[in-house]
């Protein structure tokens, strides 16, 4: 059996990945927010069996004709309905042909990207970057959410700007900030960071430092050095 369809065999239950202490989850720095002893899990919302309800049956059902079965559940991993949103898990590799299926098939015509959001999970082994991109269709009124994971190892992703160019920006502000690489992409460089920084400032292993502020004449100290909250 592929990874992909051990993936979408897996329990509905929602995946625990991990147990996040105060407000951040941020280690080796001060917890100046107030909310260290803040301990909440981790859990990242399991497969949503059928029927999904509303539009989302259809839409899925749409891409899987699009596509053909064999090629679907190559590239799907999972259907996610969570809080009233469709969200696909497209494995990384199939990313560019199932995008360019949503915008161009006349039952789904996903025309617009509207950004690419990044998140990090240091406890999901493997999966640790995230990247999710909302779609909408202007020609059926509706909204989605592609999803792609890849390792921190290895954390490269195909970019879409040659499905959705308004991807340009978002891609490199996301490359900068959880340094996710977008294969692929026109100019990948930092977009708000400068060139020469090291690290990425989003990641939850990032630490809270930063520099020193001078107000009034006193010297205000950089996060990680003021005081903890115990």
């Amino acid at each position: 059996m592929s990874a992909n369809a051990g993936r979408q065999a897996d329990d509905d239950a929602p995946e625990v990945i991990g147990v996040r202490r105060g407000m951040f989850g941020a280690k080796g720095s001060g917890d100046t927010s107030g909310y260290g002893r803040l301990i909440r899990p981790v859990a990242l919302p399991g497969s949503t069996p059928r029927p999904y309800g509303g539009y989302f049956d259809d839409v899925v059902d749409a891409l899987a004709a699009a596509l053909g079965e064999d090629t679907f559940a190559e590239s799907v991993e999972r259907v996610v309905v969570y809080r009233d949103e469709l969200t696909l898990e497209v494995h990384r590799d199939r990313l560019v042909e199932v995008a360019q299926t949503l915008r161009d098939d006349p039952a789904l015509r996903f025309e617009l990207c509207l950004g690419v959001s990044g998140v990090h999970y240091p406890d999901d082994v493997d999966r640790e970057l995230h990247a999710a991109y909302p779609l909408m269709s202007i020609t059926h009124n509706r909204r989605i959410r592609v999803e792609v994971a890849a390792p921190d190892a290895d954390p490269h992703i195909p970019s879409l700007f040659r499905v959705y160019p308004t991807t340009d920006w978002h891609e490199r502000e996301t490359y900068d900030f959880f340094g996710i690489i977008f294969d692929g992409h026109p100019s990948l460089t930092r977009i708000e960071m400068p060139d020469d920084w090291v690290g990425h400032p989003q990641r939850k292993d990032y630490p809270l430092g930063g520099i020193p502020v001078e107000y009034h004449g006193a010297e205000i100290p950089p996060p990680d050095q003021r005081r903890a909250y115990n």
